[in-house]
């Protein structure tokens, strides 16, 4: 990654800076016993599984460590873990780890001049250029690769593998016969990589920057101006995956993330010529994008964890203090990095979280306090001057537009209101959010997500999981939310956001915390609201706990004076207290419990206000320092305005024409900061695919045999699923000639009729007593041959089935979020064919006698191809349309995509 320029001038560097000789010092460490040793190569490739380094007995991820390939230590028990599963799964971490290192040998050969450092470099290179080829692409999760299961675990090996590579060969240390083994690696990774698109994800900035990088390596300018200006290129997700707020549309942790590939990727462009930086708008944009994570951390230098973001991780990581110190670099030094630069060397060091973008310090204990030379080998090549004194680092409420978040703070007090539009696949259903972090407690924690592969993910991606409010069972009905007013005026801040008819004020003030949620509904609605306060809480206020008929697992409080509010206090760590006083005329509050956060174990009792009416105005008022002097004495809720009674005096909160208005003693304040509605411009185009997607399903006058023959069936108007526009590929291309299907829908008053014929060479089973495979949260049951089925009938909720032949002929059938197979979803037969199988369903739906003549449905059909020798789906054949990637698609069936089904 350095022109030969570059090289010499970090060989003057390092002469003259302590910290970059620390840091020199730091590779060596790294990477001694490597060099004295030796490291083989795993030769398989990495697999992802629910048991696969995890500990049996406590559910734990199991330790990395890089030297031992066969047995596997649980952190938390000790229990050692040995076999297969285990093994693929440290291969993952062991694959990124070597060309970690290999980047570190690399830089110590090419700087420092040490033969043996370019030797072992060498021998790692050519291993892989070696095996490469020989590792499969198949039974991936999410993109094409051949040491991975994900296409974007391809492009963080390949950046340090083609650094190695790079930094030895402008130093005139690569062999002629290891640059043979590096281009076989780079090409076919090239490929691979290309040929899966992610449009603006997270995971794209690394398939730019590998792809950039590529173009380094080959001199290849068609390649290098697409990785770098083409609209999922480094251009255009610098430009368009960072919001004009400066944070990436998917929340914090996956900012840092793509963060890091992009700038990786922006330093290989640096050797093409190309430097984003020169244009000062983009200039700008970049800082907005370093910055974006410290306008949102919490006071306890953590990130919050946002949709899919990992629960308490510090920001004083090694791996995001370079981006920072890089990035300050590149702006040729900023106050606002120094200042926080400066407050996170100051914190006690974290221990250094391994992830797959940094694993430099697996097996090694955190230093006390971290400094520039505990960075890594990309930060040695691109660290300029140390940071000079720096003023103090003061955070500000802000609210950032885009992103749709309000953080409001006071003091050591930070409270935060989701108010923005969907984050796509790693949203959360957490619209109208509320987080609270005060005197050192994260006191209402947003709880990300814990494992992808293991059934706690289902809980931490529920709206029940978050402090959001909910209606008839739907995070605010499942309405977009959007900020209607932020003002921050002498110590106060407040917050309004609206989503559909839920209304959310959030004030922060020197003392407590005001929360206002409002309902205005057409029509009865079931308005809850979940209260997760993190500590040991108990209710002070008079009452009891009552066990209802049916449901012994949520007791609800009766207060002995349903007008007051129910007062509650929280017990945190180190003696902290908080109090809570919830205020919700005509509602319920129940007990409930559920998992507790993703670092703690167990499960943890949870608060749930719940009122079915067609208006509601439920106030709470949350003090982090309860008891004298600060102590709440009461909370009365008016028709136009909420009252706090406080020692000082009572505190009045009343909506006005121009914001907000807050009384206390002598203080009267306006908060004002009314937001328009945005305009929201018309699609241009729809969500529904050009092609045809409407069918007819002729009436049954008589029912099929179903038994896995046409019998029966009127066979006039089939539906067919024969060319790539149907097919959702994992790797190969679609062969129309080895799978294709026709499919054929009858219907009565009572029922669907669906005939399925399938062309393939061999039908996959699986076995009703096969042990389960294990991979992932999907159901086994999509990883064989089989049917999916989707349908929405009048005003029924849309409904999936899958639907999987079994071994006696019979069919298998689940209503998708059912837990186990139902002959009440559905049944039939299937048969075996010259050209492959038939299946044949009856799918019961009542809805349908309710139907005038002539009436349409909402309708989708999919067939999954399995292959013998692989563990997952090869593909799906759906009416709906493909042309993409059948990754990540599970057995849900997307109803927005539905085609239409005349009932004839």
């Amino acid at each position: 990654m350095l022109s030969p320029e570059q090289l010499a001038a970090l060989r003057e560097a390092i002469a003259g800076d302590a910290d970059l000789r620390g840091l020199l010092a730091r590779l060596d460490q790294r990477t001694r016993r490597l060099v004295d040793e030796g490291g083989e190569v795993p030769r398989v490739k990495a697999l992802l599984s629910r048991d696969g380094g995890v500990c049996p007995v406590d559910g734990r991820a199991l330790a990395f460590d890089p030297w031992s390939p066969a047995e596997h230590r649980c952190p938390v028990c000790g229990q050692v873990c040995r076999g297969e599963r285990h093994h693929r799964h440290w291969a993952r971490a062991r694959h990124l780890w070597l060309a970690e290192r290999a980047a570190d040998l690399s830089l110590l050969a090419a700087v420092a001049g040490r033969e043996d450092a370019g030797a072992r470099a060498v021998e790692l290179l050519e291993a892989y250029g070696a095996i490469y080829l020989d590792l499969p692409n198949r039974d991936n999760v999410l993109g094409p690769g051949r040491l991975f299961f994900s296409t974007y675990l391809e492009s963080l090996w390949l950046t340090s593998y083609l650094a190695a590579a790079h930094l030895l060969q402008t130093a005139g240390r690569l062999p002629e016969a290891a640059v043979e083994g590096v281009n076989t690696v780079a090409d076919e990774a090239a490929h691979l990589i290309g040929e899966f698109n992610e449009g603006l994800s997270n995971r794209q900035t690394w398939h730019a920057a590998a792809l950039t990088a590529v173009a380094v390596w080959f001199g290849d300018e068609e390649l290098a101006q697409s990785a770098i200006e083409s609209r999922t290129g480094l251009l255009g997700h610098l430009a368009d995956g960072f919001g004009e707020d400066g944070l990436w549309h998917e929340g914090e942790n996956y900012h840092l993330f793509a963060l890091r590939g992009l700038m990786q990727g922006m330093q290989w462009a640096r050797l093409l010529g190309v430097d984003l930086l020169d244009d000062p708008e983009l200039r700008r944009h970049f800082r907005a994008a370093l910055l974006g994570p410290v306008r949102t951390a919490l006071p306890d230098l953590t990130y919050p964890a946002r949709g899919d973001a990992r629960y308490g991780v510090s920001l004083a990581q090694p791996a995001m203090l370079e981006l920072w110190e890089i990035g300050r670099h590149w702006l040729g030094g900023d106050p606002a990095l120094d200042a926080w630069l400066a407050e996170l060397y100051r914190a006690p060091a974290p221990p250094a979280d391994h992830y797959d973008a940094w694993l430099h310090d697996a097996g090694r204990a955190p230093p006390v306090s971290r400094t520039r030379a505990d960075l890594s080998w990309w930060a040695l090549t691109a660290l300029g001057p140390a940071t000079a004194a720096a003023a103090p680092h003061l955070p500000e409420s802000c609210l950032l537009p885009d992103q749709g978040l309000a953080v409001l703070r006071t003091g050591d007090l930070y409270a935060s209101l989701e108010c923005g539009p969907d984050r796509g696949g790693h949203g959360h259903p957490d619209s109208l959010h509320l987080t609270l972090h005060a005197g050192g407690v994260h006191w209402l924690p947003d709880p990300g997500t814990g494992s992808y592969v293991q059934g706690t993910l289902a809980w931490y991606r529920s709206a029940a999981a978050h402090n959001a409010p909910l209606l008839d069972g739907l995070n605010v009905g499942g309405e977009p939310a959007r900020c209607e007013a932020f003002d921050v005026k002498d110590g106060w801040a407040w917050a309004r956001a609206v989503a559909g008819p839920v209304r959310r004020t959030v004030v922060a003030g020197p003392e407590h915390v005001v929360d206002l949620v409002e309902l205005e509904a057409r029509q009865p609605t079931r308005l809850e609201l979940p209260w997760h306060p993190h500590g040991e809480w108990r209710v002070v206020s008079p009452g009891g706990w009552e066990q209802t008929d049916g449901e012994a697992d949520e007791p609800r409080f009766l207060p002995a004076d349903p007008a007051e509010a129910v007062h509650l206090e929280v017990e945190g760590p180190a003696g902290a207290r908080l109090g809570l006083w919830l205020l919700a005329p005509d509602a319920e509050l129940r007990r409930r419990a559920g998992p507790g956060l993703p670092t703690e174990e167990g499960t943890r009792p949870w608060l749930l206000l719940r009122a079915t009416t067609t208006a509601a105005r439920w106030a709470a008022v949350l003090d982090p320092r309860p008891g004298e002097p600060h102590g709440i004495r009461g909370v009365r809720l008016d028709r136009d305005r909420l009252t706090v009674e406080t020692p000082t005096g009572p505190v009045h909160y009343a909506t006005t024409a121009g914001g907000l208005g807050v009384e206390h003693g002598a203080t009267v304040l306006a908060l004002g900061g009314l937001r328009a509605r945005p305009l929201v411009p018309a699609g241009v185009m729809g969500e529904r695919p050009a092609w045809d997607t409407v069918a007819h399903a002729p009436r049954a006058w008589q029912v099929p045999a179903l038994d896995g023959s046409l019998d029966g069936f009127d066979t006039g108007q089939p539906i067919e699923l024969a060319d790539e526009l149907h097919y959702l590929r994992s790797e190969e291309p679609y062969e129309p000639d080895q799978f294709s299907a026709r499919c054929w829908v009858n219907h009565d008053v009572d029922a669907l009729y669906l005939a399925v014929e399938v062309t393939k060479p061999d039908v996959v089973l699986h076995p009703a007593d096969a042990p389960p495979l294990a991979l992932d949260n999907d159901p086994d049951d999509i990883h064989t041959d089989g049917v999916q089925v989707g349908y929405a009938v009048g005003d029924d909720p849309p409904a999936s089935l899958l639907a999987t032949p079994a071994e006696d002929g019979t069919v298998r059938v689940r209503r998708v979020g059912e837990p186990a197979w139902s002959t009440g979803a559905g049944d039939g037969a299937w048969a075996m064919t010259d050209e492959g199988y038939r299946m044949t369903l009856r799918i019961p739906c009542s809805t349908l006698a309710h139907l005038p003549v002539g009436s349409q449905i909402r309708f989708d059909v999919a067939v999954n191809e399995a292959h013998p020798d692989r563990e997952r789906r090869a593909g799906q054949l759906r009416w709906s349309g493909g042309g993409g990637w059948v990754y990540l698609r599970g057995d849900v069936l997307d109803p927005r995509r539905f085609g239409v089904l005349h009932l004839d």
